[in-house]
């Protein structure tokens, strides 16, 4: 990355990218029909909720014409695509869009693209009324879904055009990206967003669409959100949809996910009832609420967490419980799961009655 810190000279005109991408839907003539995902999206590194050691480290680099090839990658709704688009918003103004080429999971992802598509538009010289070119920026959003072959062949081609172009590669998984690309980029991870990041966003949504919300529906939100934003502000708008009042329990029936309570509801018949009448008790709440075996198994997981009990046991009984969420994310059949769910926390009770004797 020997040339990663050339200076960049930034100016207006360039050749048009003719994809329409993720960060750059065109806004409605309705704002009401425009996902809040979309809305509320930072238009600058100022307004990117958290990581701000990164978010300052970047603004810096571009500042100061340095930016190399970059590598964001961490969980889904982290801020990394917002980031680069922030930063192409700051590079080039309102001509950003046409001096970037973004490319995602819903494109092809072969070594054709990288050979064709990608490489005819590091290679195309921009317009440019000054003796020296624009340097453009291609992002490659879920570079983790790329072929190995496409990732070898975008190598060669970071190489060849580092002097008139920047790559930002964002992925979820880093270590599906070959070592040869990591090297050639600088890494910023973008860890889940903190629940105070979360809720002070929520707040400034809340506020801005003069929404209804109570403090528990906020709370609920903030914690199904799980330090993803994008799923905070599209369970926000669901719920608001759904419900001009937005509660906590509003909130858990639009998502479907099982409220506190019928969690602690549940863990108890799983400790104290026999299991004839644990698998018809939890079996009724199924189906009368609409709950999923494998959300509660892993609120129930959590709710584990909670419960003072010889870590041997706890041990024993967290391992049974991933066995199960393993096997109904391969479609097992919810009966059997459930009894096997019912079967673990029998066993454990036995257990601690035993140890306690």
């Amino acid at each position: 990355m020997a040339d990663a810190s050339a200076l960049m000279e930034i100016d207006g005109d360039a050749p048009a990218s003719s994809r329409p991408n993720k960060g750059k839907i065109a806004l409605a003539s309705d704002p009401k029909s425009v996902p809040w995902v979309e809305k509320y999206r930072p238009q600058s590194l100022a307004d990117v909720a958290a990581h701000r050691d990164i978010i300052d480290t970047i603004d810096r680099l571009t500042s100061e014409n340095r930016l190399p090839h970059l590598l964001l990658y961490g969980p889904p709704g982290t801020g990394k695509t917002s980031t680069i688009l922030a930063v192409a918003r700051k590079l080039y103004g309102m001509q950003y869009k046409n001096m970037i080429l973004e490319l995602n999971a819903s494109d092809d992802r072969g070594i054709d693209v990288v050979r064709q598509q990608i490489q005819d538009f590091a290679s195309a010289r921009s317009l440019s009324f000054g003796p020296k070119s624009t340097v453009k920026l291609v992002l490659l959003d879920e570079a983790d879904a790329m072929t190995k072959d496409a990732q070898f062949a975008l190598r060669r081609v970071i190489e060849k055009h580092t002097k008139s172009t920047r790559f930002a590669l964002i992925c979820n998984h880093v270590n599906k990206i070959i070592p040869a690309l990591q090297s050639r980029c600088t890494r910023f991870r973008f860890a889940p967003l903190d629940s105070s990041n979360i809720r002070e966003r929520m707040e400034h949504v809340i506020k801005a669409e003069g929404l209804d919300v109570t403090e528990s529906g906020l709370t609920a939100l903030v914690r199904l959100s799980s330090g993803d934003m994008r799923k905070a502000l599209n369970i926000l708008q669901s719920t608001h949809m759904a419900s001009q009042h937005v509660t906590d329990e509003a909130v858990y029936l639009c998502t479907g996910n099982p409220m506190p309570k019928d969690i602690e509801q549940i863990a108890y018949w799983l400790l104290n009832e026999s299991f004839t009448d644990a698998f018809r008790y939890i079996s009724d709440v199924k189906m009368r609420k609409g709950l999923a075996l494998i959300d509660i198994v892993r609120e129930v997981t959590m709710f584990v967490f909670k419960i003072n009990m010889p870590s041997d046991i706890r041990v024993k009984l967290i391992n049974d419980l991933a066995d199960i969420e393993y096997r109904l994310c391969f479609a097992c059949n919810d009966k059997l799961q459930l009894g096997s769910l019912i079967s673990t926390f029998t066993n454990a009770r036995c257990t601690l009655v035993a140890a306690a004797k």
